[in-house]
């Protein structure tokens, strides 16, 4: 199918030497011109916040991204960075993301992508009420490679419920990390559970900044209009700070597979 929006990608560890992304200025102008190339002509970079990366703080953030626009403009390549995180949840977070110094993606002081530990989940209604509180919606990035989701995955409805949006990873989808996160991120979108896929890239030789397979894939399951709301106007409403208004209905209510009971997250 052809393309009315380009891709925008609001999950991708682009910067440079500041995470478990990429490691170079050389490693992000190769991930840059592989995004490129596969039809992303946005990209909200999320550094790790908070847990492990608590000395990312926000106007490093913002620094390191103005620096890498100026290098792909240096080097001609067509891309848009805007400055986001991948924000770990812990105590204090609503108040670093009052104050700025913990990001919101692009920096519109809207939407908040919500990392959880991949072993575990702990109940997210507190945290969701909390940014309700300061006008911000949580974005919780992928679900489907979460185990405590994995082991029950009524709580994806029930979040999505309570006012959560949710991210699953282009890479679940085509089997990249598992049968059963594949399975997962594709059960959830035939409920209608889906609000944005997004690359979750670390590099350009493995965890590539892809996204168009999905695509593909995607409107080949549950149609062109929910592929192109998931991969490019959903996202690029986030990057301009606005509400999405595109919310997919199920394409037929499904019970609770039996796997998820007994297999572990890839």
């Amino acid at each position: 199918m052809s393309l009315e929006h380009p891709f925008v990608d609001i999950h991708c560890h682009l910067v440079p030497a500041i995470d478990d992304g990429a490691k170079s200025l050389d490693d992000a102008l190769a991930m840059a011109d592989i995004a490129v190339s596969d039809g992303i002509e946005t990209i909200i970079v999320t550094p790790h916040q908070n847990g492990s990366y608590a000395h990312n703080r926000g106007d490093t953030i913002r620094s390191r991204v103005t620096e890498l626009q100026q290098d792909l403009d240096h080097h001609q390549i067509p891309l848009t960075v805007l400055p986001g995180a991948d924000v770990r949840i812990e105590d204090g977070m609503i108040e670093g993301l009052r104050s700025g110094d913990i990001l919101t993606l692009g920096d519109r002081g809207r939407h908040v992508l919500l990392e959880l530990p991949h072993e575990l989940y702990f109940p997210l209604e507190r945290v969701l009420d909390g940014l309700d509180g300061a006008n911000m919606v949580g974005i919780l990035s992928h679900p489907e490679r979460n185990q405590g989701i994995l082991k029950q995955p009524a709580l994806v409805e029930s979040l999505v419920d309570y006012g959560c949006l949710m991210q699953i990873t282009a890479g679940s989808l085509m089997g990249t990390f598992g049968a059963s996160c594949q399975e997962m991120s594709r059960w959830m979108l035939k409920q209608g559970l889906v609000h944005f896929i997004a690359t979750d890239a670390h590099g350009p030789r493995s965890r590539r900044p892809l996204i168009r397979r999905a695509f593909e894939f995607t409107a080949e399951l549950v149609g062109d209009e929910v592929a192109a709301a998931l991969c490019c106007e959903n996202p690029a409403a986030v990057a301009a700070g606005d509400d999405i208004e595109f919310v997919a209905p199920p394409v037929k209510k499904l019970g609770f597979p039996n796997w998820f009971s007994w297999r572990k997250a890839g």
